[in-house]
C-alpha cells in the first residue's frame, strides 16, 4: 500500500538536493551502493496516507477507521517507522546504514508593497504560491540523527545551526489529530446539535425578530444557522436593497459567500470587502474574491497599510417610506465550521445609531470617510485605543472618589504595554480587575504595591475561546463591549477592529451573570497566572463542586427552549 507511492529522491553530483516542502516529513537516508560509496537521498512521507498504521485493536473499519468496540485497545505505529524499517524494497541493492526523519518549517510571511501594487489581488496570489519556496527557517529533526547528517541538511537547506532544533518526540505531531478518527464513542463528547432559542426567535421572520429587541448569540452554545438565515432571507427579500459585509476567514465551503452571490444574482446591491491578508487564508480568500468579482459584486480588498479584522454585516431594507438598518456584528468570523468549535460572542440589532455607526465604517473601507462622527462602536485605528483607556481611568477615578471600580476583559492576548500600565494603575487605586486572557498574557498578577487587585486565569477546553467581552462597572449603570479586537498593539493601532456595546438590560444582565461569571468560577479547565509569570491549575474549594465553564454553559443551553433551523449549514 505504502511503496509505490513514495518517490525516493538522490543527492549526488549529477543530481541536485531535492526541494523540501514546507512542513512536509521526510526521511533523511544513509545508504552504501554497489561499489561501496555512501550515498545520501530523501524520502517524503506521503501526504495522502494516514500517518497512524493500525497495528492492533481489531479488524478495520471503512476508510481506514476501526470498528468501534468499547473495550478495544488500539495500537499504533508511524508511518515513517514504517518506511525506515522497509527502506530494502525501495533501494534494493544497496545497504541501508541509517535513517532519521526531519522537517522544515519555510518563511511564511508575504511582504506586500501595497501602494506599489498594480493589483492586490494578483500579488496575494503570486505570493501564496512564492511561500512554498520560502527560506527555511526552522529545520526539525530526530534527536539520534548523528551530526553529519544533520550538517548535509542544514548546509543544503542554507540554515543556521541556532534553527536547527533536535528533538526526542515524533516531528509533526498536529498528526495525533488522526486519533480523532476512531470510532470509540465512549471517548467522544457528546455532539453538538444544531438548535435555535425559540425565544429569541418566536417566527421565522427574522427581521421582524430583530425589530422586537436586540439578540445576542453565544457560539457555539447557539447556532450559527440564524446568521446565515438572516442573509439568505436578505438575499431573496424584495425589500431588502443592499448588503454590505466583511469577510476574514470564511472557509472553503460557505454558505454566506454563497447568499451574497444570491443577492447579487437578486439585484440587490453587494459589496464585501475580503481581508486577503488574512494569515493562511489568502488563497481560500482569493477564490472567494475572484467568484464575488465575476458575478458583479463590488469586492475592496481590505485597506492600505491596514488589515481588516472587524466581522460585520450591513443589511438595508426598505420599510414603507423609510429604509432600516439592520446589523450583525460578532467577535468571530464568518465560518460555519469554526463557529461549532470557536466561542464567539455576535449582536443582532437594527439600533438606528449603531446601524448609522456601521454605515461610517463601511464608507470608511469602501471610499474616504475617517470615521470621525462614530457615536456608539469603538474602532481601530481610530477612537478604540483612547476610548478604551478613558474607560478604564473612569473606573481608576471612581474607586478613588470611594465608588467601586470593577474591571472584567476577557480576550485571546494582553500584550499592550500602555493598556498593561493602565492596568497596574487600576490595581494601585484598588480597583478589582479579572483578566481572562486565553493565550499571551504579558501582565503580572499579585506583585506586591503593583498589581495584587489583578487576577489572571486561562481557560482551555473543548472549545477555543475566542471571544472577546470587556466589563466596566461605570459607578452602577454597567457597560459592555463586545468585538474583534484583542489588547495588543497591531490590533489597537494597525488593524480595523470594531467593539460594540450591548445595552439592553437583559442582554447586559446575561453577559455578566451567565457568561462572565460562569468563566470566573472555573476550577477544571482553568489555569491561574502566578506573580513569576508560572500558571497552576485551578482547584475546587473543598466542599465545592467542580465548575467547568464551558460544561456548565452546555447545560445551560440545555435549560432553554429550541426550535429546528430553517437555514441547512
Amino acid at each position: 500500500s505504502i511503496l509505490p507511492i513514495l518517490t525516493p529522491l538522490a543527492f549526488d553530483p549529477v543530481r541536485p538536493f531535492p526541494h523540501i516542502s514546507n512542513l512536509s516529513l521526510n526521511l533523511a537516508v544513509l545508504l552504501r551502493d554497489r561499489k561501496g560509496r555512501e550515498r545520501f537521498a530523501q524520502v517524503k512521507v506521503p501526504e495522502t496516507l494516514p500517518h497512524l498504521v493500525p497495528v492492533s485493536g481489531g479488524a478495520p473499519g471503512g476508510q481506514g477507521r476501526l470498528k468501534p468496540h468499547r473495550t478495544m485497545a488500539h495500537g499504533f505505529v508511524w508511518l515513517e517507522e514504517v518506511i525506515a524499517a522497509n527502506l530494502q524494497a525501495l533501494f534494493p541493492g544497496a545497504e541501508i546504514i541509517e535513517a532519521h526523519p526531519f522537517r522544515v518549517t519555510r518563511d511564511a510571511e508575504m511582504a506586500i508593497q501595497e501602494l506599489e501594487a498594480a493589483d492586490l489581488l494578483d500579488r496575494v496570489e503570486l505570493g501564496v504560491r512564492r511561500r512554498h519556496f520560502g527560506c527555511v527557517s526552522r529545520l526539525a529533526i530526530g534527536d539520534p540523527m548523528p551530526d553529519r547528517l544533520a550538517g548535509i541538511l542544514s548546509d543544503n537547506l542554507k540554515v543556521d545551526a541556532g534553527d536547527v532544533y533536535r528533538t526526542r518526540v515524533p516531528l509533526a505531531l498536529s498528526r495525533l489529530a488522526e486519533l480523532s478518527r476512531i470510532e470509540r464513542l465512549d471517548l467522544r463528547d457528546a455532539p453538538l446539535s444544531p438548535a435555535i432559542d425559540a425565544g429569541a426567535w418566536p417566527d421565522t421572520d427574522l427581521f421582524s425578530c430583530i425589530r422586537r429587541h436586540d439578540i445576542l448569540l453565544h457560539h457555539p452554545y447557539d447556532s450559527f444557522d440564524p446568521v446565515v438565515e438572516f442573509l439568505q432571507q436578505a438575499a431573496a427579500d424584495p425589500q431588502v436593497l443592499a448588503i454590505k459585509m466583511t469577510l476574514y476567514r470564511v472557509g472553503r465551503h460557505s454558505p454566506v459567500v454563497k447568499a451574497l452571490l444570491d443577492a447579487k444574482h437578486n439585484g440587490k446591491q453587494v459589496a464585501v470587502v475580503v481581508e486577503l491578508k488574512a494569515r493562511f487564508d489568502e488563497e481560500s480568500n482569493v477564490s472567494w474574491a475572484r467568484a464575488l468579482e465575476r458575478a458583479g459584486v463590488h469586492v475592496v480588498y481590505g485597506h492600505v497599510d491596514l488589515k481588516v479584522h472587524a466581522k460585520l454585516a450591513l443589511v438595508v431594507r426598505r420599510e414603507g417610506k423609510k429604509t432600516r438598518r439592520y446589523v450583525h456584528l460578532s467577535s468571530g468570523n464568518y465560518n460555519v465550521a469554526t463557529a461549532k468549535v470557536y466561542t464567539d460572542i455576535a449582536l443582532f440589532s437594527c439600533d438606528e445609531a449603531i446601524g448609522a455607526d456601521v454605515m461610517e465604517v463601511f464608507n470608511f473601507l469602501t471610499g474616504y470617510s475617517d470615521l470621525g462622527g462614530l457615536t456608539k462602536l469603538l474602532a481601530g485605528p481610530v477612537n478604540l485605543r483612547e476610548r478604551l483607556c478613558q474607560l478604564i481611568r473612569r473606573e481608576i477615578d471612581a474607586q478613588q472618589q470611594g465608588a467601586s471600580g470593577r474591571l472584567i476583559f476577557k480576550m485571546n492576548a494582553l500584550v499592550d504595554p500602555d493598556i498593561i500600565q493602565l492596568l497596574y494603575q487600576a490595581s494601585q487605586a484598588g480597583v478589582r480587575v479579572d483578566l481572562l486572557v486565553r493565550g499571551i498574557c504579558c501582565l503580572r498578577p499579585g506583585v506586591p504595591g503593583l498589581s495584587e487587585h489583578i487576577q489572571v486565569s486561562s481557560i482551555v477546553g473543548r472549545f477555543l475561546e475566542h471571544s472577546r467581552i470587556y466589563y466596566f462597572r461605570n459607578g452602577g449603570s454597567e457597560q459592555i463591549y463586545l468585538g474583534s479586537a484583542d489588547l495588543m498593539p497591531r490590533n489597537l493601532d494597525r488593524r480595523v477592529e470594531v467593539l460594540f456595546p450591548v445595552e439592553d438590560p437583559g442582554l447586559l444582565g446575561r453577559l455578566r451573570d451567565e457568561i462572565l461569571a460562569v468563566y470566573l468560577t472555573d476550577t477544571v479547565k482553568a489555569r491561574r497566572m502566578q506573580s513569576d509569570g508560572s500558571y497552576v491549575r485551578v482547584a475546587p474549594v473543598a466542599g465545592e463542586p467542580a465548575v467547568s465553564s464551558q460544561h456548565e454553559l452546555l447545560q445551560a443551553r440545555g435549560g432553554r427552549t429550541f426550535r429546528s433551523p430553517a437555514a441547512a449549514t
